[in-house]
């Protein structure tokens, strides 16, 4: 290149310089908000973050050019969910995402004015975080993970799994409503299924170990444990104290199973994270939540582990197999 076609080609680039930073001053960064319960080295917490980028980048919004993501991660501690809940409305974001009823609780204190979007909140409705499924009529709406009825599913799973089973402790964090509400209905179906059951904190680690370890000492125990953000925090330890004592256990979804716990059934949340993206979509196009109404999940996931029934010494019956959506050997 000679010194007049350098000049030339300087000059040019000058020129567009003004209008280029011209447009990208022009298009609108909107900022989203997200509060994770986990912690972010967990690899399905990953996983929801790369589902959720994957599905706003299908609908047209991409980091850095038109959206700015702010994380937060609690790891299941109250304090700080409370804390990052403050953080993120303090950062004036035009919507927050957020999974459970607890972080959905702290923003709900924290804020009536700034858009949010749930994920695996059961019966929003009870708890007081919506009007109605149909017409929220807040500043928050999004999608249920289950209905209190299931609590009975995971008794008749357990019963079938392992029919010799008369007894089930049933971790759950009492101070949740889902945790509250799940237990309620495992009570009313116990006696029909003819288990007698007892409900173990999760919050407080060492008194669950106690707990469990206590309950695992007469015969013909099993375990139910309910999702809440503690479960999913202590999830290693829950599944390795099951297998310690020879537990057969049913937990709210997959990542317990593929940690090597031994059936799993809940909703699939990295689905629950793409219908999130959706919402999130529309409000960023000027939406308001009051009027997106409460979504039941679509799709359920019932997951086996063969190598822990094995261990377990236990024979999974061929109906629950056939209808297995994984099966893990």
């Amino acid at each position: 290149m000679n010194r007049r076609e350098f000049i030339t080609l300087l000059g040019g680039a000058a020129a567009a310089w003004p209008l280029a930073a011209s447009a990208q001053q022009g298009a609108r960064v909107r900022r989203l908000g997200v509060l994770h319960t986990q912690a972010e080295s967990n690899a399905e917490s990953q996983a929801r973050v790369v589902t959720l980028r994957q599905a706003l980048q299908q609908l047209g919004w991409s980091e850095g050019r038109d959206l700015q993501i702010d994380y937060r991660w609690s790891a299941g501690n109250v304090a700080d969910t409370r804390k990052f809940a403050a953080e993120l409305v303090a950062l004036a974001p035009d919507v927050i995402l957020t999974g459970g009823a607890a972080p959905l609780a702290e923003l709900l204190q924290a804020t009536r004015q700034v858009p949010i979007v749930f994920t695996l909140v059961a019966d929003p409705v009870g708890a007081g975080f919506v009007q109605s499924l149909a017409r929220p009529g807040g500043n928050a709406t999004g999608f249920t993970a289950l209905e209190y009825g299931f609590g009975a599913k995971y008794l008749e799973l357990l019963k079938e799994i392992d029919p010799g089973v008369t007894r089930a402790a049933v971790v759950r964090d009492s101070s949740i409503s889902v945790g509250i509400g799940l237990f309620g209905a495992i009570q009313s179906a116990a006696p029909s299924a003819r288990v007698e059951v007892s409900p173990v904190g999760v919050r407080d680690v060492a008194e669950m170990e106690q707990s469990i370890a206590a309950f695992a000492r007469a015969a013909h125990a099993g375990l139910i444990v309910t999702a809440s953000p503690s479960a999913f925090v202590h999830r290693d330890l829950i599944v390795a104290l099951a297998a310690r004592y020879k537990l057969p256990a049913v937990y709210p979804g997959r990542e317990f199973v593929t940690a090597g716990g031994l059936l799993g059934y809940g909703p699939d949340i990295l689905d629950q994270y793409r219908y999130a993206a959706g919402y999130i979509d529309r409000i960023l196009k000027g939406a308001k939540p009051a009027d997106l109404p409460v979504q039941n999940p679509t799709k359920y996931q019932l997951v086996v582990n063969l190598k822990t029934a094995k261990t377990l010494g236990l024979e999974v019956p061929p109906t629950l197999l056939a209808r297995a959506d994984e099966v893990i050997e």
